[in-house]
């Protein structure tokens, strides 16, 4: 009767996990029950930051037109509302960018949304 073990497997599996908790700071990427809580851990936030991010950029974008309108008399809404009515069809992330770099599009923008309403 010859024993069998699950060594070679094992140490594959093992490796694999230690070179994913590479980087992380003390016991956390030795031991490998923590590494495995932490590589997991990890992976639980990754996964719904991935979502989060979407949520914060625009956000973020709606912001930064809503301050960009407000400097040309006209309220966030007011804003998008006129875009619908006029048919432009730009997405916030890029009216956002017009908003911090080209101030002068930015502000023709403005005027298409209040001739249409």
């Amino acid at each position: 009767m010859v024993r069998v073990t699950n060594a070679v497997a094992a140490r594959r599996r093992h490796k694999r996990l230690v070179k994913r908790a590479k980087g992380y700071w003390g016991r956390r990427k030795q031991p490998i029950v923590i590494a495995r809580d932490t590589l997991r851990r990890a992976m639980v936030y990754a996964y719904r930051d991935r979502r989060a991010r979407k949520r914060d950029f625009r956000r973020l974008w709606i912001i930064r037109i809503g301050a960009a309108a407000k400097l040309n008399g006209l309220s966030y809404s007011r804003f998008i509302q006129g875009l619908k009515k006029a048919g432009v069809q730009l997405d916030r992330k890029i009216l956002a960018d017009l908003a911090v770099r080209d101030a002068g599009a930015f502000a023709a923008l403005v005027g298409v949304a209040r001739g249409a309403q």
